[in-house]
């Protein structure tokens, strides 16, 4: 069945040429101040976005988040225009040039316009229209500001909230004693608001995430200080490499197999993420979804599925990367157990009907990525 559906697909887009490439710089906006992880400080309130949207000669458009920086966007800008788009972009499989990463996402877009189907249906005609996810903006508001510090119950308070939002995973930042307290201190903190989150929100999922801060000997002490609070996942313990990752995994499968090591982030190395998968020392992969490339993910999604392993690319930073991936774990519900929600919006962006419902985002039943860029300024 799918293949012949990209057959009729790719005939369809066979028939348009992109005429014109537009870059726009959109504000991202967060609801509340996200302060520091173990090794970055303030996130502030949002950030500035690039995109591009593409225009064809019979007035389709698509847009979405560029995937490499603007001035190698605007380079490959003119491989874009004048060819018939099967020569850039297949249905089955994503772009069709690694010079065109830059436009991944709105070439996914602009081929779900024109196909008038979700991009996750390009992937899976028959998927759902919803994915699991998380909430990712539990970050460290205890230690901030430096003069006045909030204290623990600002981040117990801040989990609260999102639950009360419709969240039923959150992701909980650790790491203070990598830099931003005294060592024992920082622990004992880490260790303390999980506890405190646990306590207060009892049938809540909670994941850590140490953003490479800990040492293999911290997080045996973290994972024993919290005592009985259960971990649905333990992200970016320290740098993953095969010793530490082996003796991590040998405690956790010994004194908590249900908890599972995600990683791959940053500094992302794909052969040596695949080598920890095949030797079971890693359970969840997670690339992000723009830096690493959509068309990458549909790729490696599929080694995922042959291998019965987990996925979840990285989502941080804007509301329409979760809802990029949100697409890829609707196609993968057996190896995407659950996606980053960045909660906030984008200035001229509407999301129409993307809505959080008990721990599910559900995806709207619209062409493409299903949102739409009313107004940016144009860059």
């Amino acid at each position: 069945m799918k293949a012949s559906c990209y057959e009729t697909w790719n005939q369809a887009l066979q028939e348009h040429k992109i005429e014109k490439v537009q870059f726009y710089r959109c504000r991202a906006r967060y609801p509340r101040l996200h302060g520091k992880n173990a090794i970055r400080g303030y996130h502030g309130f949002g950030g500035d976005i690039d995109m591009a949207k593409l225009t064809t000669s019979d007035g389709a458009a698509g847009w979405g988040q560029l995937s490499t920086d603007i001035r190698e966007a605007k380079e490959a800008a003119r491989l874009l225009t004048g060819r018939p788009l099967t020569e850039l972009f297949r249905s089955e499989t994503g772009i069709l040039d690694e010079r065109l990463q830059a436009f991944d996402i709105p070439l996914h877009d602009l081929a779900g316009k024109i196909l008038n189907i979700p991009v996750c249906r390009m992937i899976d005609p028959a998927c759902a229209l919803s994915a699991p996810v998380y909430d990712g903006a539990i970050y460290m508001n205890d230690i901030i500001p430096e003069d006045a510090p909030f204290g623990p119950d600002r981040v117990i308070q801040e989990s609260i909230d999102d639950v009360r939002l419709g969240h039923t995973i959150l992701k909980v930042k650790i790491g203070r004693s990598h830099q931003w307290m005294e060592h024992d201190a920082g622990l004992a903190r880490d260790i303390e608001i999980i506890r405190g989150i646990h306590e207060a929100l009892p049938g809540t999922a909670i994941m850590v995430d140490a953003n490479d801060g800990y040492t293999l000997e911290d997080c045996f002490a973290f994972l024993e200080g919290i005592g009985d609070t259960e971990l649905f996942w333990f992200e970016e313990p320290f740098r993953e490499e095969e010793e530490k990752n082996r003796a991590l995994k040998t405690w956790l499968q010994k004194e908590r197999p249900m908890t599972l090591l995600a990683d791959g982030e940053s500094m992302t190395d794909i052969p040596l993420l695949r080598d920890l998968a095949q030797k079971k020392l890693l359970d969840v992969w997670q690339p992000d979804v723009c830096g690493y490339g959509f068309t990458k993910w549909r790729t490696l999604m599929k080694e995922i599925r042959e291998n019965g392993w987990l996925a979840s690319p990285h989502a941080w930073g804007t509301v329409t990367k979760t809802h990029y991936c949100a697409h890829l774990a609707a196609a993968y519900p057996h190896h995407i157990p659950c996606v980053e929600a960045v909660p906030g919006t984008i200035e001229g962006v509407a999301f129409n009907g993307y809505q959080l419902e008990n721990g599910v985002m559900q995806i709207p039943d619209r062409p493409g990525f299903g949102m739409d860029l009313i107004w940016a300024p144009e860059i």
